[in-house]
């Protein structure tokens, strides 16, 4: 795992956005995108640069599901909880995979190799219920299929 980004690293990534712009959602994209994910030195610095407080960047981090506050998993399983997802299953899928992974949602195995966490529908309804991993989408998923799944990738495949 990398080093988490210095004070001076993170101030001349987002030096390009300006207070009053709405600038939050692109700085923190970006951090993210730089980075992995957004340490919390990430938001004191975005909120300095953006001249508002940290609290209101953290509430921005912690609305959307997209933004972590770790790094990520070296294989990130992204559950649709979306509404055709959730009418097709999903929610046993969910289980499954909890299941058989031995994860929380918004967790990750102890060696950081599998996370699980909740992502937002992104319109790849024709496939529900699925999951994505690392962004890849995997879906018309059964609950044998979301065991077999998660039975690949702890052993790695």
């Amino acid at each position: 795992m990398t080093a988490e980004p210095g004070v001076q690293e993170l101030r001349e990534l987002v030096a390009e956005f300006e207070p009053g712009r709405g600038h939050v959602m692109p700085a923190l994209h970006k951090v993210q995108d730089t980075y992995g994910y957004i340490t919390r030195t990430a938001i004191e610095v975005v909120a300095r640069q953006l001249n508002t407080t940290p609290a209101l960047v953290y509430g921005t981090v912690s609305f959307y599901s997209d933004f972590r506050t770790h790094p990520p998993a070296e294989t990130e399983v992204a559950w649709c909880c979306g509404p055709a997802c959730r009418v097709m299953g999903g929610d046993r899928i969910r289980e499954a995979l909890q299941q058989e992974l031995e994860l929380p949602l918004n967790g990750q195995t102890p060696d950081h190799r599998i996370g699980l966490h909740i992502g937002q529908c992104n319109g790849t309804c024709s496939e529900a219920p699925q999951v994505w991993v690392n962004g890849e989408v995997v879906g018309d998923l059964t609950v044998a299929k979301a065991i077999r799944l998660a039975r690949e990738l702890k052993a790695g495949e």
